[in-house]
């Protein structure tokens, strides 16, 4: 595992950013349990703007917020593409409605500003500055406060939001079923925190996971530059902010037949891990979801490069095991 104060402090900072409305928002990963495209919702009766709508999650019916009611930011029409983020706090889950989600990243606290005058019903209480960009910090526990009110809003027919295509419908009528299925991984009262946190991402068509706790940023699209000399399972380095750093072919190094299939758009998705004090960046073809996995459902420790396995809506998904890829011998990480 990654060691001492550096391991606490990353996983503190670790948040997950996604788009809504043309502005940049993020959530503390520690609260994330799962992303999702957007399914139908059920709409029952009248609800709050700041609801809009209701889902069954597992054993819970859980409200689906859009922030920018919060903020009094105008709310444009939904769509298939649109993405759930579903978090936790110590009491409730709900989920976050998002133009999508961008990726993971840990941040440098000296880049932080704190808002003034900040009190329990404001949703934002910090920005965060990357590269002349301005990212606001969501304070779940305050949407938390927030759904406890009864708000009242201007008279907006939330569902005429969402789309009414046949086509459309059908898509996310097909997500919600496939969460309706989903019962074997259950979330139940009391289990909040005995799950495996995991990103899952492809590798051709096959799906592989790494425990989240290892993870220090996902990037949709890098730059990598070549080293001549090194072994053919390095891609190169990749310049982070200032930091070089080692880029991992995983297909080469897991002795993964490759295929001539393009990643979408034909970009260089990398996932930066962080083990032992030491970091790489794992080019993979394609970044898929963050979820949870009950530890019990775990088909038992593999060895070698693969922790474990488990099925979930009937297709396979294997653990790396990070520690055994960090330690091993053909890697050589020198400083850059």
């Amino acid at each position: 595992m990654i060691s001492g104060n550096s391991y606490i402090e990353q996983k503190k900072n670790t948040h997950l950013y996604f788009m809504l409305g043309g502005n940049k928002y993020a959530v503390n990963t520690a609260n994330v349990l799962e992303i999702m495209k957007l399914p139908a919702l059920d709409y029952p009766q009248k609800l709050p703007n700041n609801i809009i709508g209701l889902l069954k999650y597992n054993n819970f019916v859980i409200n689906i917020v859009d922030i920018r009611f919060y903020l009094d930011i105008e709310v444009t029409p939904y769509t298939p593409d649109n993405e759930l983020i579903i978090v936790k706090t110590d009491e409730i889950i709900f989920g976050i409605i998002t133009d999508k989600v961008v990726g993971l990243s840990a941040y440098e606290s000296t880049n932080v500003d704190t808002i003034p005058f900040v009190d329990n019903k404001t949703i934002i209480d910090s920005i965060y500055k990357q590269n002349q960009e301005t990212i606001f910090i969501i304070n779940i526990y305050s949407i938390e406060n927030r759904l406890k009110q009864t708000i009242k809003a201007d008279d907006i027919d939330i569902q005429a939001l969402f789309p009414k295509e046949e086509h459309a419908v059908t898509i996310m009528k097909n997500r919600t079923q496939a969460i309706a299925e989903k019962t074997k991984f259950s979330l139940m009262s009391g289990e909040l925190h005995s799950k495996k946190k995991l990103i899952s991402f492809n590798l051709n068509n096959d799906t592989y996971c790494i425990t989240l706790d290892y993870v220090k940023e996902v990037l949709k699209d890098t730059s990598v530059t070549n080293v001549p000399g090194t072994p053919d399972f390095i891609e190169g380095i990749m310049n982070l902010r200032g930091d070089y750093i080692t880029v991992l072919n995983l297909k080469k190094f897991l002795n993964i037949h490759k295929t001539e299939q393009k990643n979408e758009f034909d970009k260089t998705p990398v996932i930066i891990v962080s083990c032992n004090d030491m970091e790489l960046a794992f080019l993979i073809d394609k970044i898929n979801e963050l979820f949870e996995v009950p530890e019990d459902k775990l088909l038992g420790e593999g060895d070698g490069y693969f922790a474990n396995e488990f099925i979930l809506n009937n297709n396979p998904y294997t653990i790396l095991n990070i520690e055994k890829i960090f330690t091993d011998k053909k890697i050589i990480i020198t400083d850059m």
